[in-house]
């Protein structure tokens, strides 16, 4: 996509936030990169335009497992969304949770991972977004003796990591209670 198209989305949020933030009454500010600097580690997951919260209420933001801030950019997705091609993200961040969260979803595919090799049997995460989903797919595409595959419907589908030949049914999602295996407290 061009670049004028990305500051011409970049704009539109920029006055949906401002309104959002001042109507709401939210001590935050926030700033907008279009095409953002790769974090070492995380080509893969490059967004098109980056919107960084900075502020007294980011704390907000990022509570419940994020809620708030994926609430704010669901909305900012489906008002602007079209404006941009289908494999441009909008990726909103705050106090770093985004990183922390991948660093934690890596991690967590890894151990799956070793978990899978050492039982010969598939384990299935708890119910994810597509986002949190493909960081897993991701970390582990090069893993030559594992496969990773979605499964489930709607705020129920999930991600499995089965063995590289494995033929049997998909294991179901563990109850957790909330995307992501995040239990609300």
């Amino acid at each position: 996509m061009a670049i004028e198209d990305k500051i011409a989305a970049a704009k539109e949020i920029n006055e949906l936030l401002n309104n959002i933030v001042r109507l709401g009454g939210f001590r935050v500010k926030y700033r907008i990169a279009v095409d953002p600097p790769v974090n070492e580690g995380t080509e893969w997951d490059r967004p098109a335009i980056l919107v960084d919260f900075s502020g007294p209420d980011s704390s907000l933001l990022v509570a419940r497992g994020g809620e708030l801030l994926h609430a704010l950019e669901m909305i900012t997705v489906e008002s602007v969304g079209d404006m941009l091609d289908e494999h441009d993200r909008i990726s909103f961040d705050s106090m770093g949770f985004r990183q922390a969260r991948t660093d934690e979803l890596v991690m967590s595919a890894n151990v799956a991972a070793e978990k899978v090799r050492k039982t010969g049997a598939p384990y299935a995460f708890s119910a994810m977004n597509s986002r949190e989903r493909r960081v897993v797919h991701l970390a582990l595409r090069d893993v030559a003796d594992l496969r990773t595959e979605s499964e489930g419907e709607g705020p129920a589908r999930h991600l499995v990591v089965y063995p590289k030949d494995y033929k049997g049914k998909a294991p179901a999602a563990p109850m957790s209670g909330r995307p992501g295996g995040r239990r609300r407290r």
